[in-house]
């Protein structure tokens, strides 16, 4: 499957043409196009021209569809997430800003290849998919969101593993994903807010970071026990504090 996925990321690549232009002029415009759709509240259209952005997923043979759309599940991810920020706040300003991020995204980030940059996607896709599930759904079942948990987790985790040669690469992607699934089936029925950013998000972007921030620098050797000791210290530290200092009463904060 992912000798598959890159034999079909360079045929989605047009090198010349009408289709290679429309794609350059489209990522570069898009961030603008949402937030100007977001401005005059045109948020489902937003929402469906990130979809839109990706249908070269589509310009190959039916079977390659769904190993496409896995590929592509952390750009569409945080494409998503964006529009969802964007539409929680009024405030032009703040709009912009995370627009401006949206194009450092595509721009800078998505393109890379490299281990750091594929890690920090995975990252960025579990931190900002995470955050706009509980953003959009705050009065949702908890099954729905133990479900859209289980599918950001596992599709951000698959995403940072394939850097890493692993045989144990799809487990530990699934034993993720049921932990996050797990960890929001528990913390759903007090769903809390620090501001804007819900408890589940939080430590699970806090415990993601940290894990994905070992493995990469164990795979580098350069995990020494000294800083083993420190990302362990950060992360027990974090969710200390937050289980301790929240209020537990069962009401959304």
């Amino acid at each position: 499957m992912k000798i598959a996925g890159r034999l079909n990321s360079s045929k989605l690549k047009p090198a010349q043409g009408f289709a290679h232009y429309f794609h350059i002029g489209l990522a570069s415009f898009l961030p603008a196009i949402l937030f100007v759709l977001v401005r005059i509240d045109f948020v489902t259209l937003a929402l469906l021209l990130v979809l839109l952005s990706k249908w070269r997923m589509f310009v190959v043979r039916p079977r390659y569809w769904l190993v496409n759309l896995i590929s592509n599940a952390v750009d569409i991810i945080v494409g998503l997430s964006v529009v969802i920020f964007m539409s929680h706040t009024s405030s032009a300003l703040a709009q912009l800003t995370i627009a401006l991020l949206y194009g450092v995204w595509l721009v800078f980030i998505k393109p890379r290849s490299s281990v750091f940059f594929v890690s920090s996607q995975a990252l960025i896709s579990l931190a900002t998919g995470l955050v706009a599930t509980y953003m959009t759904w705050v009065d949702a079942p908890t099954l729905l969101m133990v479900i859209v948990t289980w599918l950001v987790a596992y599709l951000s985790a698959r995403h940072f593993f394939t850097s890493f040669e692993d045989d144990f690469n799809d487990f530990y992607a699934y034993t993720w994903a049921y932990f996050s699934a797990a960890l929001v089936w528990l913390l759903g029925h007090w769903l809390l807010f620090y501001g804007v950013i819900p408890q589940p998000a939080l430590l699970l972007t806090v415990l993601g970071f940290g894990l994905g921030g070992m493995y990469y620098l164990d795979d580098k050797d350069r995990l020494t026990p000294l800083v083993k000791r420190q990302f362990m210290f950060i992360m027990f530290a974090v969710v200390l504090v937050v289980l301790v200092f929240s209020d537990w009463g069962d009401k959304t904060l």
